[in-house]
C-alpha cells in the first residue's frame, strides 16, 4: 500500500485530551505545501493552563464565539484527508513530538467521527532525526534540528505554520544519511 505523508500540528489548552481542548489544527501534505488544512475549534470546556494559552495567543472566549464545533472540524479534516490523498494511499500522520499531537487528534477523531483515518500510529520526526543522526534525545528539539538542517521556514505556534515547518524538517531529515553517534 502506498503511503501519503501528512504533517500535522495542533495547539491546545493543556497537556491531555478530553480534560483539555484542541484549539487549532493545521495540516500539510508533506510533499506539497500548497495542500493545507487549518481550523480553530470551539473548546470542549474552560480548562486551560495559562502558559499553553499564552504560547498560542488564542483565547477561549474568542474560540467559544468564533471557533468551529469539534464534530464539524473533524469531519472537515477527514474530508480534506480523503481529498488530499492519491487513490489507495494510506495517510500517515507526521509530527514533531507526534505522540502529543496524535493523542489529541486521535481522541477528537474517535469521539466525534467514530474512527481515526490515520489509524493507531504516527511517525515522529524527533525519533526519525535521532535514528538518522545518532544524536541524543535532548538534541532532537526543532531548534537543534534547524541548526543542522537549515530549513527556510520557522515555527510560530500557529498550527498551520508549524505543520508546514514540520513538513520541511521531515523532508530534510528524510534526505539525511545515517551518521555515527555524536555527529549531531
Amino acid at each position: 500500500m502506498r503511503e501519503h505523508y501528512i504533517s500535522v500540528d495542533i495547539e491546545t489548552s493543556g497537556p491531555i485530551p478530553g480534560e483539555f481542548s484542541m484549539l487549532s489544527l493545521g495540516a500539510s501534505v508533506v510533499d506539497d505545501d500548497g495542500k493545507t488544512f487549518y481550523v480553530q475549534l470551539k473548546p470542549l470546556n474552560r480548562n486551560a493552563v495559562p502558559e499553553a494559552l499564552a504560547v498560542t495567543g488564542l483565547s477561549l472566549e474568542a474560540l467559544e464565539r468564533d471557533g468551529t464545533a469539534p464534530a464539524i472540524a473533524m469531519a472537515d479534516f477527514a474530508s480534506w484527508l480523503e481529498a488530499a490523498r492519491p487513490n489507495g494511499a494510506k495517510p500517515v500522520f507526521v509530527g514533531l513530538n507526534a505522540p502529543f499531537d496524535w493523542s489529541f487528534v486521535n481522541y477528537y477523531f474517535v469521539r466525534f467521527c467514530g474512527s481515526n483515518p490515520f489509524g493507531h500510529t504516527a511517525l515522529d520526526i524527533k525519533a526519525m532525526y535521532m535514528g538518522a543522526t545518532g544524536c541524543t534525545w535532548s538534541q532532537t528539539t526543532s531548534s537543534q534540528m534547524a541548526k543542522r538542517l537549515l530549513p527556510k521556514k520557522k515555527g510560530t505556534h500557529n498550527a498551520l505554520d508549524d505543520a508546514l515547518y514540520q513538513a520541511e524538517l521531515f523532508r530534510l531529515v528524510r534526505g539525511l544519511t545515517f551518521r555515527q553517534p555524536g555527529d549531531c
